[in-house]
């Protein structure tokens, strides 16, 4: 029979076992990348910069963690967060990130000088904004990302194709950008490229998953 102290241990390993498959920067990458909706290994190798071999060596971990899950497609394996859980668990770690080590918060400023004068839109604003149609909402991430989830509103505009598609813009009204996050670059190029045409651009720092915290409290 288990004693209090055996119980403990015992627990405290099983918890152990998230925070050892946490240890990887390209592990806690791929799990936001994971955020953002089912990824074939192919994808998530694009994503991150990794080999196949490397990026399937780092999810079989976290597959053991019982962090995410797959299925196969054909040819293809999709890996997709194993709870929704996750993802919230991921927002509360780099929350918790940004507030305890000044290296994060030095890494967000830099970022934030290096794109002075690229005005972000807060998501109370937006909203605002949107309902009032004076801005339209473009969705720069992949396509599937979309399809996913995306935020009430926002045009499915993948930065790959955003320059082909130019022309389809309506020319009265803002244009507000979005992909992943505030640590993501595809809004900033949006935005960037769209200005250079002419346009009154703008980057909303947050994504999805701040929307639907926004929305659920």
């Amino acid at each position: 029979m288990l004693n209090e102290r055996n119980l403990k241990d015992l627990l405290y390993q099983e918890f152990a076992r998230i925070g050892k498959s946490l240890s990887s920067p390209k592990r806690l990458e791929i799990l936001d990348i994971l955020s953002q909706g089912p990824k074939s290994v192919e994808a998530l190798s694009k994503a991150t910069t990794m080999s196949v071999a490397n990026v399937s060596q780092h999810l079989q971990t976290l597959a053991n963690s019982r962090l995410v899950k797959f299925q196969k497609n054909g040819n293809y394996v999709i890996y997709d967060l194993a709870d929704s859980a996750i993802s919230d668990f991921f927002t509360s770690l780099r929350a918790l990130s940004e507030k305890q080590f000044v290296q994060v918060q030095q890494i967000k400023q830099e970022f934030l000088n290096a794109n002075l004068g690229m005005d972000g839109v807060s998501l109370s604003e937006l909203k605002e904004r949107m309902e009032k149609g004076e801005v339209i909402l473009l969705d720069v991430r992949p396509t599937e990302e979309y399809e996913e989830a995306h935020i009430p509103g926002a045009v499915s505009m993948p930065i790959g194709e955003l320059r082909e598609k130019l022309s389809t813009l309506p020319t009265n009204c803002d244009v507000v950008a979005y992909c992943r996050g505030c640590y993501c670059l595809m809004s900033v190029e949006a935005v960037e490229l769209l200005r250079s045409r002419g346009v009154n651009a703008y980057r909303l720092e947050d994504g999805v998953l701040e929307w639907q915290k926004l929305e659920n409290k």
